[in-house]
């Protein structure tokens, strides 16, 4: 993984904002103090790419411990994609990997970039970058029940949203990002606001604001090298997630990012894949509270002339 990204360092130029890189010498391969942070956690998001280099990110979920740590650059997480997932087969050799380990409960999360491998039934990432998070934009939430599936989960897979996939994209509070760039690994995040912070434009287009972060802009600059995304979106209450896969273009018209309040620039996302799975997680969660930080959505959609044009 290179010290130099200059997808990131175009984005900071153009942004104006000034900020080391996910590929910094400030962020160490080294776990550290992050080992039982990550022994706590029972929810992680990942991304990788499927066989044809779709990108995907998927979220992981299980008991208390079934995150660890081997050695000081060594994270074995207990768990796969379920059954129908994109990245369910996507690691048998050694492959570029983000994740993050987020703490809804304590509004903490943990970015980690590296390389990972199935081993049976487990997941053996070797760590590059490792990065505690600030925790802007996080909802506070706290897991209210545990219900495994007798049944393997159904899957339903397509190419564009349908008008239910829609209403489950408009309704989001929290979503998970994937990007990667070549010879830079790939990455992992968290994206938050109040729900209807992402906005439908029409079975193919999604858009959301960039609100105002660490100016690292890891995801912006890895889009910047290599388009291709990859989000997810879980149901707190359901354990449901729908997955996109597609590529991510910066908007970088101010006219556009004044119509949604705390926006810097507005991410459009065009999707070329969607795989939808039914109780995906066994966790069900409880929201408490959105987070202090989160800008107010806005207040009507704001949409392309043709495009959909239904209330969320």
């Amino acid at each position: 993984m290179s010290p130099v990204h200059p997808g990131e360092q175009a984005v900071q130029r153009r942004a104006g904002e000034g900020g080391p890189g996910w590929g910094s010498p400030m962020f160490g391969a080294e776990i550290g103090p992050f080992a039982d942070f990550l022994r706590h956690q029972r929810l992680v998001a990942l991304s990788g790419a499927d066989a044809d280099g779709n990108l995907w990110c998927t979220v992981l979920t299980g008991d208390e411990g079934f995150v660890d740590t081997r050695d000081n650059r060594t994270i074995v997480i207990g768990a796969l994609p379920p059954v129908g997932d994109p990245l369910r087969d996507a690691f048998t050799e050694p492959a570029d990997v983000g994740m993050v380990a987020l703490s809804p409960q304590t509004l903490r999360r943990v970015k980690v970039a590296g390389t990972a491998q199935r081993d049976g039934d487990r997941l053996v990432l070797r760590t590059e970058q490792v990065l505690g998070n600030c925790p802007k934009y996080l909802q506070l939430r706290t897991i209210v029940d545990e219900i495994p599936s007798l049944e393997a989960p159904r899957v339903t897979v397509g190419r564009t949203l349908t008008a239910p996939q829609q209403t489950i994209v408009r309704s989001a509070d929290t979503f998970f990002i994937g990007t990667r760039a070549p010879g830079h690994g790939a990455d992992a995040n968290h994206r938050g606001g109040q729900p209807g912070f992402v906005t439908v434009l029409d079975e193919r287009t999604i858009t959301w604001p960039d609100y105002v972060g660490n100016s690292f802009f890891m995801s912006l600059g890895n889009m910047q090298l290599d388009a291709r995304t990859g989000i997810v979106f879980l149901d707190w209450e359901t354990g449901s997630t729908l997955q996109l896969s597609g590529t991510g273009r910066i908007n970088w018209d101010p006219d556009r990012a004044s119509r949604f309040p705390g926006a810097r620039r507005m991410i459009e996302f065009t999707v070329a894949r969607v795989v939808e799975i039914e109780r995906a997680s066994a966790l069900r969660w409880q929201l408490h509270a959105y987070s202090r930080f989160n800008p107010p959505a806005p207040p009507t959609p704001h949409r392309s002339s043709g495009s959909d044009s239904s209330p969320r």
